[in-house]
């Protein structure tokens, strides 16, 4: 039986980051595991922290009834009271739990609120580069995704989203830390967007909402990400425990709107449905229960600080350029020029693709810019281990120089 033509269409293309990481597992197969380079996806190997195998114990041992069956779609009271704590902190605002849903991790977080805001044709502006599944979650509910550029140095440019605001605007979509750029968006950059975004809402009667993903809002090198619920009143946070945590595989996060949202209670009750209608019903369990009693525990941040110290060495000695990182765990990177212009039956020599595979030769593997929307970059993910990083150094080297001759 055939399957559907949208997501056949989508198969032919699927997920880079996928891609690469499945060709991975075979060439670890092929060649072992310490001589393969994967900087392919954004797993984070660091284990989570102490605190979180201390409460994972003390849960597994209670006996409390009801514990682990359903609760209200929004999650455990008690939890979303103290992830509203957490992100008011964070955002310097005062919320409480009503403001609060639990999710599946911040992509089911993102799904549930495109569900719950989007009308077939309305549009989602993004900045490019940005994370290849935007589109999809967009998609899914009839949305169209808008793609604007950035500036040179990865940050908004703000005049490039005002020039595409349209009375079908229902959302901006920003992500800081940024991926694949790491770039942690300024205070100044999210006030000037929050001018913008109010004065199209009074021009054309539809204040669109500011959606701001933030799962790696705790991996920061010595900058923190603004507050965005402070800044805007029409602003909706995404978030999850999988970096800060290193809990990719459980699947837990929340989201939280700002305090003086218009038609709070209606946002509200549709995020509350849509979390049921789209099958996730509540988010997991004994996750809410767990990140409840962590709200102020994260990893180890040095860990990657020292990582994306040693990844740039292992860069500037190959001669490749990159975007330097606010925050995340990834470098994105310029594929560096040939000294030879390639010839015509050849792929370009600034093919963000080509250059993957050419890498690859090396057991180097890195995802290609054009799936971010960029093309001439390439993503690496430094969350692995430094030894890995530092070990790259040669076959880094052998395969710029063997592409640029």
């Amino acid at each position: 039986m055939p399957i559907a033509k949208a997501i056949k269409d989508i198969l032919g293309s699927q997920s880079m980051i996928r891609k690469m990481f499945e060709e991975g597992a075979q060439l670890k197969k092929q060649y072992g595991a310490d001589k393969v380079f994967d900087f392919s996806i954004g797993n984070p190997d660091i284990e989570p922290p102490p605190a979180f195998h201390r409460v994972l114990l003390k849960l597994a041992k209670e006996d409390k009834k009801g514990s682990h069956g359903y609760m209200a779609n929004a999650g455990f009271p008690e939890v979303r009271e103290a992830i509203a704590q957490k992100a008011s902190r964070e955002q310097g605002v005062a919320i409480d739990g009503s403001h609060i849903v639990m999710a599946a991790g911040a992509a089911g977080g993102l799904n549930v609120v495109f569900k719950a805001i989007l009308n077939p044709g309305d549009e989602v502006i993004v900045s490019k580069p940005y994370f290849m599944e935007y589109r999809n979650y967009v998609g899914n509910f009839g949305g169209i995704l808008v793609e604007v550029p950035s500036k040179s140095d990865f940050s908004l440019d703000i005049a490039a989203i005002k020039a595409k605001l349209s009375p079908k605007t229902q959302a901006v979509l920003i992500n800081s830390p940024h991926n694949p750029t790491g770039r942690i968006y300024p205070a100044g950059d999210i006030a000037e967007l929050a001018k913008v975004l109010e004065d199209h809402g009074k021009a054309v009667g539809r204040f669109p909402y500011l959606v701001s993903d933030e799962p790696y809002r705790e991996i920061a090198y010595g900058i923190e990400a603004p507050p965005v619920l402070a800044a805007y009143n029409e602003s909706i946070v995404v978030s999850s425990y999988s970096k800060s945590l290193s809990l990719p595989g459980e699947r837990i996060g929340y989201i939280a709107v700002g305090p003086k949202i218009d038609g709070k209670e209606d946002l509200m009750n549709a995020l509350i449905y849509t979390t049921r209608i789209l099958g996730f019903v509540n988010a997991p369990a004994l996750m809410q229960r767990i990140v409840a009693e962590l709200i102020f525990a994260r990893v180890d941040v040095e860990i990657y600080a020292r990582r994306r110290a040693a990844f740039t060495k292992v860069l500037d000695e190959a001669g490749i350029e990159y975007a330097r990182p606010d925050g995340a765990f990834y470098l994105f990177c310029k594929v560096p020029p040939a000294k030879q212009p390639a010839a015509a039956e050849q792929p370009a020599a600034n093919d963000d693709k080509a250059f993957v595979d050419h890498l690859k030769k090396y057991l180097i593997l890195g995802v290609p810019g054009s799936g971010f929307a960029q093309p001439g970059w390439l993503r690496f993910a430094y969350c692995v281990d430094e030894k890995l990083i530092k070990a790259s150094g040669e076959a880094f080297k052998k395969a710029v120089e063997t592409w640029s001759r």
